[in-house]
């Protein structure tokens, strides 16, 4: 384990997710603690008072919460392999888009994951206006991060899995491959490279995981 690096996560988050891709792309070793949610151990309060979730990363006994944050900061300690682009524009620009789907993107497709009806056409049709906008980020380039996979590419990667996942569970259209076809095929090629799909959760668990959780999304509107 590099210098008592350690990760609390929990194995169906995607924000946890964000983090391990930053570790494996850093070729940083780390402790991964796997917390079993929705209890939350002590470690976990201790480590993150303020927002009592995962994920942390924990440094040398120092902790850090918030996905976003924790990826800058593996990317200024370690300098090798970097996600950020060396450009102060264009650092600020990832950082614009990341903002943008964690702000934008991600909202709405948890509502259109867990309403029904009215409500979910109208979320599901944000988002994918949502999406689209993202997909100018690509800019024609094979990653958001240029040649090779940066900040963004990690930092919304996921959202090609689990809206898959979604639209699957909840019967709603949230990645329309016509609407925004150079984004769906950038997931699919992402989701797809080797260093990226071995830290993806086991997709039979998580889809068991998914249903389960919209059945209880379900009977609270009920």
């Amino acid at each position: 384990m590099e210098m008592g690096v350690q990760l609390l996560g929990y194995w169906a988050s995607p924000f946890a997710l964000r983090i391990k891709w930053a570790l494996k792309l850093k070729e940083i070793h780390y402790e991964n603690v796997e917390e079993h949610l929705p209890d939350k151990s002590p470690m976990l309060l201790q480590y993150n008072p303020v927002h009592k979730k995962i994920p942390v990363l924990v440094h040398k006994g120092k902790p850090l919460a918030e996905s976003l944050v924790i990826i800058e900061y593996i990317d200024e300690v370690w300098k090798h392999n970097p996600l950020l682009p060396q450009d102060p524009y264009q650092r600020a620009k990832v950082r614009f888009w990341a903002k943008f789907a964690d702000e934008k993107c991600v909202p709405t497709m948890f509502k259109a994951f867990s309403k029904v009806g009215a409500e979910q056409e109208q979320a599901a049709k944000e988002l994918r206006e949502n999406l689209k906008t993202l997909e100018s980020a690509l800019e024609g380039k094979h990653f958001f991060g240029g040649e090779t996979i940066g900040f963004l590419d990690i930092a919304v990667g996921w959202i090609g899995c689990w809206a898959r996942m979604n639209e699957e569970v909840a019967g709603v259209n949230m990645i329309d491959v016509e609407m925004m076809p150079l984004l769906s095929a950038w997931f699919q090629k992402f989701l797809e490279l080797p260093i990226i799909k071995e830290c993806l959760p086991p997709q039979d668990k998580l889809l068991v995981h998914t249903k389960e959780f919209h059945k209880m999304l379900m009977a609270a509107l009920t």
